[in-house]
């Protein structure tokens, strides 16, 4: 006697139900996301040059990686390019707007209250700090650097350990800012000095960094120029404040021509982090979430102390034992100009609120114009703070 249709399908389907349910639970939601990027076949990143924090090699490592191309648009524009660039691609297909976007920590929320954005966490997302992301998961903290002194040991014999050194007789027209206010560079750099003259009062730094800087214009030790590499190494500004890690990467491409020494200030330590984000417009958004995915992954938190810069997820790392001894290296390398302090991470709010205070009071309380050097070289400087043109110097396109 033949078996009826239901004693005969039935448990074919609940096997083959059952074996479907299996693969789907035991699918690897990465494997998954690296096949629908590789669907998608490319990435468009913006305003990442090749030598900021070692970028290139973290792009070609995801090349290498997934097989996808990148396409690098506009290496040098500004953090407010990144932002009206995505607000271009508003209500339009474009396959060359960017994917992915990073920005100094202040753009991003104003970015995802203008629906700029998309949400995304990251698998790693948990050893993220809370104070360096959105909890919605909009924008998130990646690395970091600290503002720092960069000096021309050949001919500055004296180094500067701390703010108040800087307003010595023996630093006379030495001391340049590397960027114009228009870069958070130079904002966080004033607030640092302020940091440290206010003794870590966070509510004073601002009016207290623009006092400083006066001081130093009224003794002749602050030249009115932004300063770069060129004016570093030539005598203009034999002593630059900027980030860490672009000063660093000067001393590795100046070794063996010119001494660089950097020295971290035993006072005032601020640190700037800068964030990534997802465009909610993004051409290719399976591609920008495994780009993040990468970026936050052990191996490329890694990379950027490669780059030096340090990593939003070092404490993770180092308790974990991830960081190899080769590269514990990078995290003494200013240990030995006096005592190291934790830097400061200002919030938004104080960041926002410095910025004011310091851009309006740079002309009547400092009370000088700072020029642009005569070259017409590029600057080193991508990631702006905001487009206002105070000092009138160029940013790069």
């Amino acid at each position: 006697m033949k078996k009826g249709w239901r004693e005969t399908w039935l448990p074919m389907w609940a096997s083959a139900l059952g074996l479907i349910f299996a693969t789907v639970a035991s699918a690897d939601p990465m494997d998954e996301l690296v096949a629908a990027a590789k669907a998608e076949g490319r990435l468009n990143v913006i305003a990442l040059p090749r030598d900021w924090c070692g970028y290139g090699g973290i792009i070609d490592g995801f090349k290498a990686k997934y097989g996808l191309t990148v396409n690098e648009l506009s290496p040098n524009a500004t953090s407010s390019d990144e932002i009206a660039a995505i607000r271009n691609a508003r209500d339009k297909t474009d396959s060359r707007t960017p994917d992915v976007i990073d920005v100094g920590l202040s753009f991003a929320p104003l970015a995802k209250r203008d629906g700029l954005l998309q949400p995304y966490k990251v698998s790693t997302w948990a050893s993220i700090p809370h104070s360096a992301k959105d909890a919605d998961g909009y924008w998130y903290g990646d690395y970091y650097g600290t503002i720092a002194f960069e000096v021309n040991a050949d001919l500055v014999k004296k180094m500067p350990t701390d703010w108040p050194d800087l307003a010595g007789p023996e630093y006379r027209n030495a001391i340049g800012l590397a960027g114009d206010l228009t870069a958070n560079q130079a904002i966080q750099a004033v607030f640092a000095a302020g940091v440290s003259t206010a003794n870590g009062n966070i509510e004073e730094a601002a009016d207290q960094g623009l006092r400083f800087f006066a001081d130093l214009n009224r003794k002749g030790n602050f030249v009115p120029v932004v300063g770069e590499l060129a004016s570093l190494v030539d005598g203009r500004t034999p002593i630059l404040i900027r980030w860490d890690y672009l000063a660093l990467g000067d001393r590795d491409r100046l070794r063996g021509k010119t001494r660089i020494e950097i020295v971290r200030p035993k006072t005032g330590v601020v640190a700037g982090v800068y964030v990534q984000a997802i465009s909610a417009f993004a051409p290719h958004p399976n591609a920008a979430r495994l780009w993040m995915e990468y970026l936050y992954s052990d191996e490329t938190q890694l990379a950027w102390l490669n780059g030096h810069c340090s990593p939003i997820r070092l404490p993770d790392l180092v308790s974990r034992g991830k960081v190899p001894a080769d590269l514990r290296k990078r995290l003494a390398q200013f240990e030995h100009h006096g005592e190291y302090a934790d830097p400061l991470f200002p919030t938004i709010e104080e960041q926002e609120k410095a910025r004011e205070t310091i851009m309006k009071g740079w002309g009547s309380i400092v009370g000088v114009t700072v020029q642009c050097l005569p070259d017409k070289s590029p600057s080193d400087f991508p990631m702006v703070l905001n487009d206002i043109p105070i000092l009138q110097c160029s940013t790069p396109q």
